[in-house]
């Protein structure tokens, strides 16, 4: 009985208590919302994602023009 004990000991003075200051910050920072500099970087991707699916579309006229049966393949 006392091999079970030491590690429960262990876990409910050290491990359990860490446990549950990490989980309640992680809580208590995601109810806060984006930061400015989450923000700026949300901002950069979604410009960035509309370049992309431009240039997506621009390739797909291409294709297209040379090679109508392209997306059968």
């Amino acid at each position: 009985m006392d091999f079970i004990q030491i590690p429960i000991t262990v876990f409910l003075v050290f491990v359990a208590p860490l446990w549950l200051v990490l989980y309640y910050r992680s809580r208590r920072q995601s109810n806060q919302g984006l930061t400015p500099k989450d923000k700026d970087k949300l901002q950069t991707l979604i410009s960035r994602t509309e370049q992309l699916q431009d240039r997506v579309i621009s390739l797909e006229q291409i294709l297209d023009e040379e090679s109508p049966k392209w997306r059968e393949r």
